[in-house]
């Protein structure tokens, strides 16, 4: 039987994407989101604050250039992918990392500042029409399987 690895995810973009190109021209894009349980008073009267957690998100390729253009710092975003975990020694101390890797984004809410109209060079009004993300190219589901 196979496993899954599927992450969804709903949060706002803590930063502007941070994107660099490899060798052939790769794009590779990293990005924090942030996600947060709402906080609540308990039958008791005790409050329990509003808790965030940060994920690590990674994109490549058309993703990680549609990102470069189209997202920005406080938008909220839908993020599917899988979870990857990596390991490096530095300094001989062995550090990890968990991160998400994007195979979909959409974009569910753009602060006024992203809608507000552009002006072009004939100074009429015109807000830009963001396309919708290119989706990862999924993995032959018979690479993932050992004989």
């Amino acid at each position: 039987m196979s496993s899954v690895n599927k992450v969804i995810l709903i949060g706002n973009v803590g930063g502007e994407p941070e994107v660099r190109y490899l060798d052939r021209g790769v794009a590779i894009a990293n990005f924090n989101l942030a996600t947060t349980e709402r906080g609540y008073v308990m039958q008791n009267g005790t409050q329990v604050p509003d808790r965030t957690d940060w994920h690590s998100i990674v994109l490549w390729r058309n993703l990680a250039e549609w990102a470069e253009r189209y997202l920005h710092k406080g938008m909220k975003v839908y993020v599917e992918g899988k979870l990857q975990t990596r390991s490096w020694e530095k300094e001989g101390v062995r550090r990890s990392k968990t991160e998400v890797i994007a195979e979909n984004v959409q974009i569910l809410y753009r602060p006024q500042e992203y809608l507000q109209p552009k002006q072009d060079n004939n100074a009429t009004q015109q807000q830009e029409e963001i396309p919708e993300a290119p989706v990862a190219p999924q993995e032959n589901e018979d690479s993932n399987f050992v004989f």
